[in-house]
């Protein structure tokens, strides 16, 4: 296994992106705030650049490529950000993408990753193996792979949110991250044992999709079959290698919320906040309402992972929605 990141590296990261990524802001809600009994803080990168955090992570490590990895280009699977991070951060760095996307990735997604000149290649997410099919069309046209969380620069880059959120808002009692494949929980995780390590550090799953939770209780990754959830960015089947071995020393706490508490906290975003965000993103908050006798007093970070969702979705979802 290649070595794991560290703090050093998110720093790094930090300077390679300086510039080049937002530096997204930090809300609150006071009516959120006396709903929880907590102050909460939510970093919002709905509100970077693609609309999710993925980009940090996506531009570090296409940064680092060599003259002759940039010529040949890149390829990467993602359900839809990751494919929209690694798009846009090509076109900056004028290096060929081809993304591999589900059949029923959003609609926006897609073309969004059109948009930023990512060549789509689609499979079917609950037949096909996007790993298997990235691996191949890496070795058939020389392209070099970069998977949506298990990779060191990936990890790093994503670790750049909290480092900023630690550094505008000081300490925090408690800090909730989606977590999917583990790479935001991952990178969060080096931030805060540098820059907050009395932090209680909770990830965040979709009740279909707990293989996280399962594989730091088993201390094994535990593979599952693609959750159906509407939190579409977290139908992980597994942690990765590097990112199992980071959260194994870390140990968070795991979390997981039903899709009824997801659309839930989509309306107090929306209704409060004023804004979008989409359903994975919502995850931390979606705990942090569930959570909220045990972090009444607390500072409570919140991470918002991304605000990429369809309009007829999102206003569909917002319908059905309970907002008490």
């Amino acid at each position: 296994m290649p070595e794991l990141p560290s703090y050093d590296d998110v720093l790094a990261a930090a300077a390679r992106i300086e510039g080049r990524a937002h530096r997204t802001p930090v809300l609150r809600s006071r009516l959120v705030d006396e709903q929880t009994g907590a102050r909460v803080l939510f970093k919002c990168e709905n509100l970077q650049r693609m609309g999710a955090f993925k980009f940090r992570g996506a531009y570090n490590a296409l940064a680092r490529f060599t003259a002759e990895q940039r010529r040949a280009g890149v390829v990467a699977y993602s359900s839809g950000n990751h494919a929209q991070a690694v798009a846009l951060a090509a076109r900056l760095l004028d290096i060929p993408a081809t993304i591999v996307m589900p059949l029923d990735a959003p609609a926006a997604k897609v073309a969004a990753t059109k948009a930023y000149g990512g060549d789509v290649v689609t499979y079917d997410r609950y037949t096909e193996d996007r790993e298997a099919l990235g691996r191949a069309l890496a070795a058939e046209r020389g392209l070099t792979l970069i998977p949506p969380y298990d990779h060191a620069d990936i990890i790093a880059g994503q670790g750049t949110a909290a480092r900023e959120l630690f550094e505008d808002e000081g300490p925090l009692d408690a800090l909730f991250v989606p977590l999917g494949g583990g790479g935001l929980l991952s990178g969060t995780a080096l931030a805060a044992a540098a820059l907050a390590p009395d932090c209680r550090l909770v990830g965040v799953e979709p009740e279909a999709g707990d293989d996280a939770r399962r594989s730091l209780r088993e201390d094994r990754i535990v593979h599952i079959d693609t959750p159906r959830t509407i939190a579409d960015g977290a139908q992980t089947q597994h942690l990765g290698e590097l990112t199992f071995a980071v959260l194994r020393r870390a140990r968070p706490d795991v979390e997981t919320v039903s899709d009824a508490e997801i659309v839930d906290a989509m309306a107090v975003f929306a209704t409060y906040l004023k804004i979008v965000v989409e359903p994975t993103g919502c995850l931390g908050l979606a705990a942090v309402r569930r959570l909220r006798e045990e972090l009444r007093g607390q500072r409570v970070g919140v991470i918002v992972s991304g605000g990429n969702v369809d309009p007829a979705r999102f206003a569909s979802l917002l319908a059905g929605a309970d907002r008490a």
